[in-house]
């Protein structure tokens, strides 16, 4: 019994490292790029079902807050009080809970310590001021003054630099609430030093604060993890509990404050004649200024000793953030979302008045209904964008960049990348406000997704819209770094090497692919609205995702996610042969090509850097009218621009090869196709990553036939695969993903034949202009120039 146990056991090890061997092997034709994810992805249970759905006894968290801060601006401080209602809707009792005291990023004593590597070759100022202050306290974070029960009485806690845990005095069983109040200040640090996600500017002598991640708010507590208290080290942002906001905001009497949720008290703060173009915003069909110019430039003359307070309220947000600034023009209007009003506003200095005030609120407006119309309506009443140094995102409010040249121009890349940062933004109250992913593991659930949502609105704006981040010839220039410069995307936040690239651009690529490539327009936008509707409010993962695009398609893709998320594979795919058959009766079998004395011409391509295939569909969907269509009043000198992009090829002529007819067929067979014309393609998969089959035949009479496989064309073959084409005429040229949908790293072996490729500097010019970059005078200030 023993012998053949021990049979047993070195068959099934040999069986096992025979399997191995046979994956391992680099002749193989199959790897592992269309198996199920299986085990990678969570066991499915209550709280989140196999289909991508919350489960029967999902649950999560409640946190209300009621705050009271003051900003002390001479002393560039702010001081607070809360008290702070947290809601077990868990199974789970608890004995502590944990607080994110993001404002510790700035400490020298309390930052995360999470270190980067640094050479003599990185000395500057700024780096060694740097590492002298971190040899001392210098002052800023969070100080604790008082933390108390319900009672009074006081609380127990522990710092861990970011992270605060409050040991309760009594566990907290499900069903239960713990009250408990807390005060705190910390000085207020200069955004253009320290960078951070909230501080203060300095413009032309007066103060822009930017008050964000600024009070100590609840950790998320969930199904999946626990407590997520991973410490802040300025990049993975934050994820929090939902709840209700009450907030009182104490500031210079000439401040305007612009906030999360609904001023409770306009009355009171705003002078009768603001009061009157308030109201007269609420059915204004473009933007009023409540908060004129003129009243701006007038504040800031002087700085006032007296003291106002703004009172807003919030409900079902899971953040809340404020701006305050004696230079702001305010202007609002509204725009609805399936019947429901939705005041649109915008914030901005004298410094960005020629760019916000055309574009600001009513990008806005077009953001949170382009949104809608992809994921689900917006729910709140309120979005605001605010012109800063910077850009970030919290729930209805958003700040975002875009100042003019002093003398009112402006640069192309300005302008887009002012309406670009002002979608990005405000898309952000979609991904993750509402579907509240977790940012600090999952940066690309957030930053990916709304940057794929922000392509898709950018390219509803403006069908000559030069967009970033999407299209899928873009994100080449990445896919092919170094492997060491590479990471997966489903990686850590605070390990990735090239973070744009990785959280915002290769999964917005990705899902752009799914949309035009992969799935079809259809079927992913049911699918990807029903992923924001389950989840919305709610704390979704990368497996809910995923599950749920499947679940809602009824299209396998695991194999995508496999190597576009969870791979550094890159697309290469290689037409290596052609081979030709012409069904003409007539003919006589040639064994071998003939080119001798035939040539053939190959089109200009004209290089656009915007063109894409969504471009193309857009616009020959007539259901579809572009922002700048409804509203004249958005084109500029820029929409009228020609960036004079050039072919960058001439006429080339190339060999013709020339094949004879089958002679496996009778004549019979040959009559019943006649002219119909055979071709044998052998394709390579040289990057790993696989990829649809899109191939484009141009024929002898200047017309275009394309045929598209699927992925699955490789499952049979990773690495090779040969497929027999059928068409009514002769091709003089074949090309492999003529529109560049599939992000091929290397198009030089798309092609048959082979034909020249742009040199680097004429490459260098096209993305030059790709950017709107000019040197020393812009565009705009030329032709004010010539007109003068």
């Amino acid at each position: 019994m023993k012998k053949l146990a021990s049979l047993v056991v070195a068959i099934g090890m040999f069986c096992s490292v025979q399997a191995q061997n046979i994956m391992n092997n680099p002749t193989s034709n199959h790897g592992n790029k269309f198996e199920q994810l299986g085990t990678i992805l969570p066991t499915p249970n209550e709280y989140r079902t196999a289909s991508g759905a919350p489960g029967p006894k999902y649950w999560q968290q409640r946190a209300d807050y009621n705050i009271k801060a003051e900003l002390d601006e001479a002393n560039l401080k702010l001081k607070g009080s809360e008290t702070v209602t947290y809601y077990n809707n868990s199974p789970d009792i608890l004995t502590y809970i944990w607080l994110q005291l993001d404002e510790n990023e700035h400490s020298s004593v309390n930052n995360a310590g999470y270190e980067d590597a640094s050479s003599l070759r990185q000395v500057s100022v700024n780096s060694l001021d740097n590492m002298q202050e971190r040899k001392s306290d210098n002052g800023y974070g969070h100080i604790i003054s008082k933390l108390t029960d319900a009672t009074g009485k006081n609380l127990k806690y522990t710092i861990n630099r970011t992270m605060m845990r409050i040991d309760l005095p009594t566990p907290l069983k499900p069903g239960q609430k713990f009250v408990f109040n807390l005060d705190w200040s910390y000085k207020i640090s200069d955004r253009m030093v320290k960078n951070g996600r909230g501080g203060y500017e300095l413009v032309d002598g007066n103060h822009l604060f930017t008050m964000a991640q600024w009070f100590p708010r609840l950790c998320v507590y969930s199904d999946f993890q626990g407590w997520q208290n991973h410490q802040f080290t300025g990049r993975g942002e934050f994820a929090l509990t939902f709840g209700n906001y009450n907030v009182q905001i104490t500031v210079p009497a000439d401040h305007v404050v612009l906030s999360t949720g609904e001023c409770q008290n306009y009355a009171q703060v705003l002078t009768p004649a603001q009061l009157a173009r308030w109201n007269q915003a609420q059915s204004a069909k473009e933007p009023v200024e409540i908060v004129t110019l003129e009243e701006a430039k007038k504040a800031e003359q002087g700085k006032s000793t007296q003291k106002k307070t703004w009172i807003y309220k919030a409900d079902n947000v899971r953040d809340f953030a404020w701006t305050s600034s004696r230079k702001y023009v305010w202007d609002a209007m509204p725009a609805y979302v399936e019947g429901k009003k939705v005041m649109c506003m915008s914030g901005y200095g004298k410094e960005a008045y020629g760019l916000y005030r055309k574009y600001s609120t009513k990008a806005v407006a077009h953001t949170i209904k382009s949104y809608s119309k992809f994921s689900i309506p917006y729910p709140y009443p309120v979005a605001q964008s605010i012109e800063a140094s910077n850009g970030m995102e919290y729930p209805m409010i958003c700040f975002n960049y875009g100042r003019t040249n002093p003398d009112g121009t402006y640069s192309e890349a300005t302008k887009y990348g002012m309406l670009g940062v002002i979608i990005h933004e405000v898309g952000h109250n979609f991904f993750p406000m509402i579907v509240n992913s977790d940012e600090r593991q999952w940066s690309w659930m957030d930053e990916g997704l709304n940057t794929f949502v922000q392509y898709l609105s950018e390219e509803l704006w403006d069908n000559k819209y030069p967009s970033r981040r999407g299209p899928a010839w873009a994100i080449v220039d990445y896919m092919k770094s170094p492997k060491e410069q590479l990471e997966p995307i489903m990686t850590n936040s605070e390990n990735i090497i090239q973070f744009g690239p990785n959280a915002y651009s290769k999964p917005a690529t990705g899902l752009n692919i799914l949309r035009e490539t992969i799935m079809g327009r259809e079927l992913f936008d049911f699918a990807f609205r029903e992923y924001a509707r389950r989840w919305a409010f709610k704390h979704p993962t990368p497996a809910d995702l995923f599950r749920t695009m499947e679940d809602a398609s009824a299209v396998d893709l695991d194999w995508f996610w496999r190597g576009w998320f969870y791979s550094i594979d890159a697309c290469d795919i290689a037409i290596d042969t052609v081979r030709y058959a012409v069904f003409d009766p007539n003919a006589q079998p040639q064994q071998r090509a003939s080119t001798e004395g035939r040539t053939m011409p190959i089109d200009k391509p004209v290089l656009n850097a915007f063109e894409d295939i969504s471009k193309i569909r857009n616009r020959e969907d007539k259901s579809i009218i572009f922002q700048t269509d409804v509203d004249t009043s958005l084109r500029d000198f820029y929409w009228r621009y020609a960036r004079g992009l050039e072919p960058y090829d001439s006429v080339t002529r190339v060999p013709v090869p020339s094949f004879g007819t089958p002679e496996v067929l009778t004549d019979a067979e040959k009559a019943k196709y006649k002219d119909m014309h055979l071709y044998e393609i052998t394709f390579s998969n040289k990057g790993g990553l696989v990829m649809p089959l899109i191939v484009e035949f141009t024929f002898e009479d200047g017309t275009k036939e394309t045929e598209r496989l699927s992925a699955q064309i490789w499952r049979k073959n990773e690495n090779k695969v040969t497929r027999l084409f059928m068409t009514k005429k002769k091709a003089v040229s074949i090309k492999q993903d003529p529109m560049r949908e599939t992000a091929d790293i290397n198009e030089n072996n798309n092609k048959w034949p082979a034909v020249a490729e742009p040199t680097k500097f004429q490459l260098f010019k096209l993305r030059a202009a790709a950017r709107g970059q000019s040197q020393g005078v812009n565009p705009m200030q030329n032709a004010q120039q010539k007109k003068n």
